[in-house]
């Protein structure tokens, strides 16, 4: 793209009249850069490729290609929502990859963190390549990089992740319209695009989904009882006031039984954890002072709505010395 740094003089998009004009100058770059090419996406339902691919959209229509990986590892909800708003309302050209089974065979049996992750990252790119390999007349490769990715890549923080990943015979042009953009400044941008609040506002959400949830050897059905759970704890936090408040919130569920009572028999099932933390930067994190009613409620609809589940805990751990996430 032809903006490369962020001008030191760039107002902060902080109004709908700012991100059209932001939207706008990317149409014409993206317009004059890409021509009659097409363009691949990987389209996760995050903030960041959402917004990327509804600009790309208005800006090229069907030239874009966008691929979404379902790997069993999303949010209750979340591939439906991907087709529903870009599919059928932006008649994006959407290809839908149900990985389900592929990915958990994978992971079956894996414990151990990393491992998980590694398997995750290394599976996504092999099945975005199969994709990419079937289609003809790719030239350029869109990413929802962002001006924090840059910067901690600058600084040794991370590293950017770009096209670097995929096979040797798979090269592409870059497109990275929303690399100038803060976190926030996205979140204007896609709501000027006509993106759903529920995309635009979405919490944090890590690359390996459910995968780093769904605590130990990952099985369907405890991964079942996390998205479950965390669509219970979502539902009611968004009920009673707390989903924009609370930075991010969510349910784990851990490889260990425990003894319980359900309709007047013992149950060896699970315990869900849950956590909701307030950050500024992800450094450190305190823990939202969740009401003792609300928490009640919370415990009472997931032990008796969520299969294999007998108990609700609170995770009272500030970051440090927890980390937000628990894998």
């Amino acid at each position: 793209m032809p903006t490369l740094v962020r001008p030191e003089n760039m107002e902060r998009i902080t109004t709908p009249a700012l991100a059209e004009r932001f939207i706008e100058e990317q149409i014409n770059d993206v317009r004059k850069e890409v021509g009659d090419k097409k363009v691949l996406l990987a389209l996760s339902g995050g903030v960041d490729s959402s917004v990327v691919a509804a600009l790309l959209i208005r800006a090229i229509g069907r030239q874009l290609v966008c691929v979404h990986v379902n790997h069993g590892l999303l949010r209750k909800g979340e591939p439906e929502q991907v087709i529903r708003v870009f599919k059928d309302e932006m008649d994006a050209n959407l290809i839908y990859v149900d990985a389900v089974d592929r990915f958990l065979s994978k992971l079956a049996g894996v414990s151990d963190p990393e491992t998980k992750r590694k398997i995750i990252g290394n599976e996504f790119i092999e099945v975005f390549a199969e994709e990419a390999r079937k289609l003809e007349g790719i030239a350029f490769l869109a990413q929802g990089t962002i001006w924090p990715d840059i910067l901690e890549s600058e600084h040794g923080i991370k590293a950017h992740h770009n096209a670097g990943g995929l096979p040797e015979d798979l090269k592409f042009k870059l497109v990275e319209p929303v690399r100038i953009l803060f976190k926030d400044e996205v979140r204007v941008v896609g709501k000027a695009l006509g993106l759903p609040d529920g995309m635009v506002y979405r919490q944090p959400f890590p690359g390996p989904g459910l995968g780093v949830r769904c605590l130990g050897a990952i099985t369907r059905d405890r991964l079942e009882a996390v998205r479950e759970s965390d669509a219970i704890l979502r539902e009611e936090f968004a009920n009673n006031g707390l989903a924009g408040k609370v930075w991010q919130y969510f349910t784990i569920v851990p490889d260990f039984r425990s003894v319980g009572i359900k309709d007047g028999r013992r149950c060896d099932d699970w315990p869900v954890i849950i956590r909701a933390v307030n950050t500024r930067d992800a450094m450190t994190a305190t823990v939202e002072d969740i009401p003792f009613a609300l928490l009640s409620r919370i415990t009472d609809r997931i032990t008796h709505e969520v299969r294999g589940v007998n108990r609700v805990l609170y995770d009272l751990t500030p970051k440090p010395t927890g980390t937000i996430e628990w894998e």
